[in-house]
């Protein structure tokens, strides 16, 4: 997270006559949206979308999978001691263009069209931005992201999580052999050329 900005800027960087489009969420354009300055400064134009869940939907879902709730996802006020306030309203749109950016808001598919058509006739980067449903996620894509679950908690949640993750990781599949895999293979390949021999 964090590297989109500054990954569209290298590409742009490594070719100016490309239209370059950055895609990025909310909470990884709070990381590092100062590249835009860096954009505008250096004279490189970038096409920014940010989808704004107001929070870290993705990490929020790993949270949840990993029994811990999705804690600290959200850009919620602190209420008696827990993150289950009023949500943080944050205008990125104003943040983008406090940078230099050229900015909008854009709040139907419509709207997202004609920014985008728009932003291409800007002649510095350019911030589309776009409210998103925070509970709403791309589907799972069939396969498992090895992200160990701590192994003692207090939490039933996480210890229910921490069975499935220890039962997932029996199935791991290795795509590139490791060292003992190598040696076995090996002295397996060694020992038939043995009674190969007259």
């Amino acid at each position: 997270m964090g590297y989109e900005i500054a990954g569209g800027l290298g590409v742009k960087m490594a070719d100016p006559s490309r239209e370059v489009y950055v895609l990025v969420g909310d909470g990884s354009y709070l990381m590092m949206s100062q590249e835009i300055v860096t954009s505008i400064q250096e004279g490189y134009k970038l096409n920014i979308v940010v989808l704004d869940n107001h929070g870290f939907s993705s990490i929020g879902g790993l949270s949840r999978a990993c029994g811990s709730g999705g804690f600290g996802t959200e850009y919620r006020y602190r209420r008696d001691g827990e993150l289950d306030g009023d949500v943080i309203e944050l205008d990125l749109a104003a943040n983008a263009a406090s940078l230099g950016a050229w900015a909008i808001r854009a709040k139907t598919r419509e709207d997202l069209v004609n920014a985008l058509a728009e932003a291409r006739g800007i002649d510095r980067t350019s911030v589309v931005v776009i409210e998103t449903d925070i509970n709403q996620r791309v589907p799972g894509f069939e396969s498992w992201w090895d992200v160990a679950i701590a192994e003692t908690s207090k939490s039933q949640s996480v210890q229910t999580a921490r069975r499935i993750y220890e039962k997932d990781k029996t199935k791991e599949r290795y795509f590139f052999q490791q060292r003992n895999q190598v040696e076995v293979r090996r002295a397996s390949v060694a020992s038939r050329a043995e009674r190969k021999r007259p």
